[in-house]
């Protein structure tokens, strides 16, 4: 088996036994994620290939993280991730890209992502389920933070933290490329 056909039979599994846990059929699921049921019947037999948006919906519905649904059980007590381990959730077409990093465990997760965001190129992102919080930290480069419309500029060694239950997006802007850390702090609820 392959390293995608495994990554698929997890996602598979997490968001049936997610959707059985939150007590939702498949046509309902797919109402409130906005996703056909088609797809959300592939994805449960392991096949297909859901966007990261899609993936993001999923998750707010069911009340999961991200990592929730992509990720096995941990193994050991200490985990240790190297970005280049990690394939990107999101590319751009100029070269950005986003990397699901890992997700902390207990009753209010937060998922703790990788960015790069290259000059102009833009990330919009639906609004997420009320009580999330984004926090994003540039650590070289710089960004535009869009949040309900309002633009702000985060440079290096800055970081911005907004609720995350209304439109944003993730612009990279001045010369050269932007890195940044973003944590997704998830409200307590199911897993």
């Amino acid at each position: 088996m392959t390293e995608t056909e495994a990554a698929l039979r997890t996602l598979a599994h997490n968001v049936r036994a997610a959707r059985i846990r939150a007590g939702l059929s498949l046509d309902e699921l797919g109402r409130r994620a906005k996703v056909s049921k088609g797809a959300l019947v592939a994805l449960e037999k392991a096949q297909g290939n859901p966007n990261f948006a899609t993936l993001v919906r999923l998750a707010d519905t069911l009340g999961a993280s991200v990592s929730a649904l992509t990720e096995g059980r941990p193994e050991q007590r200490v985990r240790v991730v190297s970005a280049d381990t990690v394939t990107p959730l999101w590319k751009g077409e100029h070269g950005s890209e986003a990397r699901l990093m890992l997700t902390t465990g207990g009753p209010a997760a937060t998922e703790v992502w990788r960015w790069t965001l290259e000059p102009g190129e833009e990330y919009p992102s639906h609004p997420h389920q009320a009580g999330v919080t984004e926090t994003v930290s540039v650590t070289t480069g710089e960004m535009v933070l869009v949040v309900d419309g309002v633009e702000h500029t985060v440079a290096a060694g800055q970081t911005a933290t907004f609720d995350a239950d209304t439109t944003h997006a993730y612009r990279g802007s001045g010369s050269g490329p932007c890195h940044l850390i973003m944590t997704v702090h998830l409200p307590p609820g199911p897993a």
